[in-house]
Protein backbone atom coordinates (compact mmCIF):
# COMPACT_ATOMS: atom_id res chain seq x y z
CA UNK A 1 0.00 0.00 0.00
CA UNK A 2 1.30 3.44 -0.94
CA UNK A 3 2.58 5.73 1.80
CA UNK A 4 0.80 9.09 1.98
CA UNK A 5 2.60 12.44 2.01
CA UNK A 6 1.02 15.83 2.68
CA UNK A 7 2.75 18.69 0.87
CA UNK A 8 2.08 22.24 2.03
CA UNK A 9 3.28 25.02 -0.28
CA UNK A 10 1.69 28.23 -1.55
CA UNK A 11 3.34 27.87 -4.97
CA UNK A 12 1.12 25.80 -7.30
CA UNK A 13 3.97 25.25 -9.77
CA UNK A 14 6.24 24.06 -6.99
CA UNK A 15 3.55 21.69 -5.66
CA UNK A 16 3.26 20.26 -9.19
CA UNK A 17 6.99 19.46 -9.24
CA UNK A 18 6.73 17.83 -5.78
CA UNK A 19 3.66 15.80 -6.80
CA UNK A 20 5.38 14.57 -9.99
CA UNK A 21 8.50 13.59 -8.05
CA UNK A 22 6.66 11.85 -5.20
CA UNK A 23 3.82 10.18 -7.12
CA UNK A 24 6.38 9.03 -9.72
CA UNK A 25 8.14 7.21 -6.87
CA UNK A 26 4.88 5.54 -5.81
CA UNK A 27 3.72 7.83 -2.99
CA UNK A 28 0.17 9.07 -2.60
CA UNK A 29 0.20 12.87 -2.31
CA UNK A 30 -2.26 15.27 -0.70
CA UNK A 31 -1.76 18.97 -1.51
CA UNK A 32 -2.44 22.04 0.63
CA UNK A 33 -1.74 25.69 -0.27
CA UNK A 34 -1.01 26.98 3.27
CA UNK A 35 -1.10 25.94 6.92
CA UNK A 36 -4.83 26.56 7.35
CA UNK A 37 -5.66 24.52 4.24
CA UNK A 38 -3.34 21.74 5.50
CA UNK A 39 -4.96 21.62 8.95
CA UNK A 40 -8.35 21.47 7.23
CA UNK A 41 -7.22 18.57 5.00
CA UNK A 42 -5.75 16.74 8.01
CA UNK A 43 -9.04 17.09 9.90
CA UNK A 44 -10.90 15.44 6.98
CA UNK A 45 -8.67 12.35 6.81
CA UNK A 46 -10.61 10.15 9.19
CA UNK A 47 -8.51 7.04 9.81
CA UNK A 48 -6.14 7.61 6.89
CA UNK A 49 -2.51 7.78 8.00
CA UNK A 50 -0.13 10.51 6.87
CA UNK A 51 3.41 9.11 6.73
CA UNK A 52 5.23 12.41 6.11
CA UNK A 53 4.51 16.14 5.89
CA UNK A 54 6.63 18.30 3.58
CA UNK A 55 6.08 21.97 4.31
CA UNK A 56 7.24 25.38 3.06
CA UNK A 57 8.09 28.05 5.65
CA UNK A 58 6.89 31.32 4.09
CA UNK A 59 3.20 31.11 3.17
CA UNK A 60 0.19 33.43 3.51
CA UNK A 61 -2.55 32.85 6.14
CA UNK A 62 -0.48 30.40 8.21
CA UNK A 63 3.24 29.87 7.70
CA UNK A 64 5.11 26.59 8.01
CA UNK A 65 6.53 26.99 11.52
CA UNK A 66 3.10 27.95 12.90
CA UNK A 67 1.54 25.00 11.03
CA UNK A 68 4.10 22.48 12.35
CA UNK A 69 3.60 23.78 15.89
CA UNK A 70 -0.19 23.27 15.52
CA UNK A 71 0.18 19.79 13.95
CA UNK A 72 2.54 18.55 16.67
CA UNK A 73 -0.04 19.45 19.33
CA UNK A 74 -2.48 17.00 17.72
CA UNK A 75 -2.03 13.52 19.26
CA UNK A 76 -2.72 11.85 15.90
CA UNK A 77 0.20 13.61 14.16
CA UNK A 78 2.57 13.99 17.10
CA UNK A 79 4.99 11.39 15.67
CA UNK A 80 4.46 12.16 11.96
CA UNK A 81 7.82 13.28 10.55
CA UNK A 82 7.96 16.78 9.04
CA UNK A 83 10.47 18.01 6.46
CA UNK A 84 10.66 21.72 5.73
CA UNK A 85 11.24 22.42 2.03
CA UNK A 86 11.91 26.12 1.59
CA UNK A 87 14.13 28.86 0.18
CA UNK A 88 14.80 29.82 3.81
CA UNK A 89 18.22 28.69 5.03
CA UNK A 90 19.02 30.95 7.98
CA UNK A 91 20.10 29.11 11.14
CA UNK A 92 17.60 31.07 13.23
CA UNK A 93 14.66 29.89 11.12
CA UNK A 94 16.03 26.33 11.03
CA UNK A 95 16.18 26.35 14.85
CA UNK A 96 12.59 27.62 15.00
CA UNK A 97 11.60 24.77 12.67
CA UNK A 98 13.37 22.16 14.80
CA UNK A 99 11.81 23.61 17.96
CA UNK A 100 8.37 23.34 16.30
CA UNK A 101 9.02 19.68 15.47
CA UNK A 102 10.59 19.54 11.98
CA UNK A 103 12.91 16.55 11.55
CA UNK A 104 14.62 17.62 8.31
CA UNK A 105 15.34 20.74 6.26
CA UNK A 106 15.81 20.96 2.51
CA UNK A 107 16.47 24.14 0.57
CA UNK A 108 14.74 24.91 -2.76
CA UNK A 109 15.44 24.29 -5.53
CA UNK A 110 15.97 20.57 -4.96
CA UNK A 111 17.04 17.63 -7.09
CA UNK A 112 14.47 14.82 -7.30
CA UNK A 113 16.95 12.17 -6.11
CA UNK A 114 17.92 14.36 -3.15
CA UNK A 115 14.27 14.75 -2.13
CA UNK A 116 13.41 11.06 -2.58
CA UNK A 117 16.48 10.06 -0.58
CA UNK A 118 15.41 12.32 2.31
CA UNK A 119 11.81 11.09 2.08
CA UNK A 120 12.85 7.43 2.21
CA UNK A 121 14.90 8.12 5.36
CA UNK A 122 11.98 9.89 7.05
CA UNK A 123 9.29 7.36 6.09
CA UNK A 124 10.09 4.12 7.80
CA UNK A 125 8.98 0.89 6.06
Amino acid sequence: MAKTILIVDDSASFRRVEVMTLSGAGYEVIEACDGIDALDKLSQLGLKKIHLIICDVNMPNMGGIEFVTAVKQNQKFKFTPVMMLTTEDSDVVKQQGRAAGAKAWMVKPFKSEQMLNAVSKLILP
